[in-house]
């Protein structure tokens, strides 16, 4: 799967890691919904970190489709909250 981080570029990562990017997913849905900012922001931190770790960085001139586009790291809670849909960052 090709992960998309906003202003940053795309990784290839295996379906098996999705495990792990889904608990943060999660996690960071529950901070969104109770107004945690500061859990919010290090969450988000934690799963794009994991994603530049699992995964491989494409070429910058690649032009592959993103199946799964997620947020700058300094995105706001708002920003990102439209960008949900009600099952989260991660398909699952």
């Amino acid at each position: 799967m090709i992960v998309r981080i906003m202003g940053e570029g795309q990784w290839k990562l295996a379906d098996s890691r999705f495990v792990e990017l889904n608990k943060l997913d999660d996690e960071l849905l529950a901070e969104m919904e109770s107004g945690d900012e500061a859990g919010f922001h290090r969450t988000l931190g934690a799963l794009l970190d994991a994603v530049r770790r699992l995964g491989d960085p494409l070429p910058d001139d690649a032009l592959e489709p993103s199946e799964l586009i997620l947020p700058s790291p300094d995105a706001s809670l708002e920003e990102v909250r439209e960008m949900l849909s009600d099952d989260g960052l991660i398909p699952g």
